[in-house]
């Protein structure tokens, strides 16, 4: 799995919003599931750390995914 952070910079806010995806997406994949997020809907929920949050798809003036980290799930016997 892949952990992507994207960047939503509103008319007055920034939002983050943490994405998790398969192994094999790509930023550039991220980025048109977004874009076909806000042209389908006036309003869509992102989670953000502070929780969940509506943004209003016209106030976005610019989108960027920041990075990707591949995520592990460890599993730790102490027997």
């Amino acid at each position: 799995m892949k952990k992507f952070n994207v960047c939503y910079t509103l008319d007055n806010d920034i939002k983050r919003e943490k994405i998790i995806k398969g192994p094999d997406v790509k930023k550039e994949d991220v980025l048109k599931d977004v874009l076909d997020k806000i042209v389908r809907s006036n309003y869509f929920i992102a989670k953000t750390d502070q929780g969940e949050y509506r943004i209003n798809s016209s106030l976005i003036r610019y989108i960027q995914v920041l990075n990707e980290m591949h995520c592990f799930k460890y599993h730790t016997d102490h027997q």
